[in-house]
This record gives C-alpha cells, structure tokens and sequence, in this order.
C-alpha cells in the first residue's frame, strides 16, 4: 500500500511521513491552488489516487448573529470546498478505472444542530449532501462514497473546545469535558481509533454495497 498525506503543519507530517512511511505533502485544502498541485505530486509520487479520505476540519463557535461572514467563508472552504476540489480531481481517474473509495470525515453536525457552531454545522451538512450526490453519479462505476460521522472525538479540536469552556464558566476540565460528552449516551468521548477503524471498513473487500452512507460514531446519540 501507497500512502499520501496532505496537511498544512510541515513539522507534524515530517513525524507522520517517517513512522508511516508515507509521502508527505504540505498544502492548504482551503487554496484550490494548492490542491491541484498536491494532487499533480501525489500522483507523481505515488501512482493515481484509489482511497481518498477528506480528513481536514476547523471548528469555530460563535452565536450565528455574531458570525463573521470571514469566519463562515473559512469554514466553508476547509470543511466543505476542500473536500469537493479533491474529489473533483480523483473522481475522473476512480471512474475511468471502474474502482474508488472516497470517505468523508463528517460529524454528528452533518446530521443535527448544535448551538454556537451554525458555519461548523452548515459546512457538515454541506459534506453530507455532498456525498450522498456524487455517490449517486459514480454508483454505476464502482466508487463509494460514504462520510463517517463522529460525535465529539478526543482530538485537539475538543481539546480547545474544553479549554473555550473552562475560560467562561470558570469551571474545572472535568466540568467542561462533562458538558460535552453528555450528547453522547455512553458517557464519553469517541476515539481516534475508532473513526480509523470506521474508515479502514468502508475502503476494504466486503464494503462494495455501502455507499451514500452516514455511518454515525456517537454512542447512540444519533439513530
């Protein structure tokens, strides 16, 4: 197996690209620009794209009256516009040679709402449709296309999100933690290796009928 990683932060995919032995390349999925290059090099490097998985997510909260139209633009390029100019560049190639597997990060916002965060949430649903349509258009030609939607992952992003919390209400960690994992019924936040895990499913032998797809990782939060 092949592996390409983009990302923004040189330093974290220098570390990635030695312990998975993988191509790294940096770029901002935010920048159509750079997509395209990315693209040119990973095929360059490493053959055309059969798996594509769109990992990349930003997250900022803010009442939706008070949602800059700068902060809602950003979101929708990282969340949503970059996960489409991949699959515009990949899909051609998947088609033509009759197999692809493209799986979307998304979230329990792609499936519900949650106050603070309507651009987050817009931008995941966003994702959504964008999946369940081209899944509709390359069905024919042996391509899936599902989105894996986690609850609150023990990521940095909630990392941040428990620091926000314990920074206005003056509470401890556990508080804030608390506050968060009580959408989800078992109590918890979900694991990285569990999205992984979700993921690994929907590209391997065994999964060709499963497209279109919301597979929700949330503890029972979303049935």
């Amino acid at each position: 197996m092949r592996l390409t990683i983009v990302g923004r932060d040189k330093g974290r995919l220098v570390e990635a690209e030695k312990r998975l032995k993988a191509v790294a390349i940096a770029a901002d999925v935010s920048d159509p620009k750079a997509i395209e290059k990315a693209h040119q090099e990973a095929v360059e490097k490493n053959g055309p794209v059969d798996v594509l998985v769109n990992n990349a997510g930003v997250v900022e909260t803010a009442l939706v009256h008070k949602t800059s139209l700068e902060m809602w633009d950003r979101l929708l390029r990282v969340n949503l516009t970059g996960a489409f100019l991949w699959c515009k560049a990949v899909v051609p190639g998947m088609v033509e040679r009759k197999w692809g597997r493209i799986v979307n990060i998304g979230s329990t916002t792609s499936q519900k709402g949650y106050a603070y965060v309507a651009a987050y949430a817009a931008s995941k649903h966003g994702l959504l449709g964008l999946t369940r349509s081209l899944a509709m258009e390359v069905v024919k030609a042996g391509v899936t296309v599902n989105a894996v939607c986690p609850g609150y992952t023990d990521t940095d992003i909630v990392s941040e999100a428990v620091k926000a919390i314990v920074a206005k209400t003056g509470k401890d960690e556990a508080f804030a933690e608390a506050s968060l994992t009580q959408y989800n019924p078992q109590g918890r936040l979900i694991r990285p290796e569990e999205v992984a895990a979700a993921v690994l499913w929907l590209v391997k032998p065994g999964s060709e009928s499963v497209t279109g797809q919301a597979i929700s990782l949330s503890g029972g939060e979303i049935m």
